[in-house]
């Protein structure tokens, strides 16, 4: 699965529209890329999203088209997204107190999260998950009520444990909340989680069945590693390939589309980046060293 970022960025580094479909479309039609997703960053900032979705929605191969963003602007946005052929959403949402929302975000906001999230159900899109992530000292008081807010919703939500690209590069791995103390607080508030097989092996949440249907899932990222599995690429918004959340190198596209490069070269330029993939992130590692992008850069 390619993830395209869409961020802040001086406009002539940016891909155009353009850019992006030829891009996705011979990945979909030469390559057998069936999903993608738009990531960032916050990707509605991006102008004219919908009609980048509209264009992308367009290849007939794709299978699934799906965005994540933080909320904030998805009030306006959530029923022209869904109009342009956009079918499923991520949605980040740590916590429903708005002082605990400006200690993390650094801002206002977390009433426009929860009607961006509203406006979304409302919109029929076919899945919305909810996305937290896991900090210790700031989550643990907020499961219990994120678990019942998405269970009112009836949608699903998953705890993300904190990953190091963060911007302030604070994290340590004392900060990270394993996903194993989650489903303990989950369980001990809601009763037993029962695991549910995975539709794909390369998804990297466990889902698990609440007591009564609702589902929650943990990415658990940091301390059981998927790596192994995974098989997404990501494309940023200003043109390079990464192989990794973490990789330390970048293979550029957008230099290769701006020379007149062939479909044959581009291509080639995914599978050098492919089987450069390393085997692990290297997180446990005493070696390891977070990438000079932080999550908002790379495309999350």
């Amino acid at each position: 699965m390619p993830e395209i970022g869409a961020e802040f960025a001086p406009r002539d580094s940016l891909l155009t529209f353009e850019e992006i479909l030829r891009t996705a479309n011979l990945l979909a039609t030469r390559c057998g890329i069936r999903d993608i997703r738009l990531t960032g960053g916050e990707p509605l900032v991006r102008k004219d999203i919908a009609q980048l979705i509209a264009m992308l929605s367009s290849i007939s191969t794709l299978q699934d088209l799906s965005l994540t963003t933080n909320g904030i602007l998805l009030g306006s946005f959530a029923e022209p997204l869904r109009r342009a052929g956009l079918k499923r959403l991520n949605i980040s949402i740590d916590t429903l107190d708005e002082t605990t929302f400006q200690n993390i975000s650094r801002r206002r906001g977390v009433k426009q999260v929860i009607e961006g999230i509203d406006a979304a159900i409302a919109s029929g899109f076919e899945v919305i998950k909810l996305n937290t992530t896991a900090v210790k000292g700031v989550t643990e008081t907020e499961i219990v009520s994120l678990v019942r807010f998405a269970i009112d919703r009836k949608v699903q939500i998953r705890f993300i444990e904190f990953m190091p690209l963060d911007t302030d590069r604070s994290w340590r791995t004392e900060n990270v909340l394993g996903g194993d103390s989650i489903r303990a607080i989950i369980e001990k508030n809601f009763g037993p989680l029962t695991p549910i097989p995975p539709p794909q092996s390369s998804q990297p949440a466990s889902d698990f069945a609440l007591p009564g249907g609702s589902k929650v899932g943990l990415i658990q990222s940091v301390t059981k590693p998927f790596c192994d599995s995974c098989d997404r690429i990501r494309l940023t918004a200003d043109g390079a390939i990464r192989n990794c959340l973490f990789s330390q190198t970048e293979y550029s596209i957008r230099d290769l589309l701006r020379s007149g490069a062939s479909d044959d070269e581009l291509i080639e330029q995914f599978r050098t980046a492919v089987a450069a993939k390393a085997s692990g992130h290297g997180i446990d590692e005493g070696t390891f060293s977070p990438p000079e992008r932080p999550m908002y850069s790379i495309g999350g």
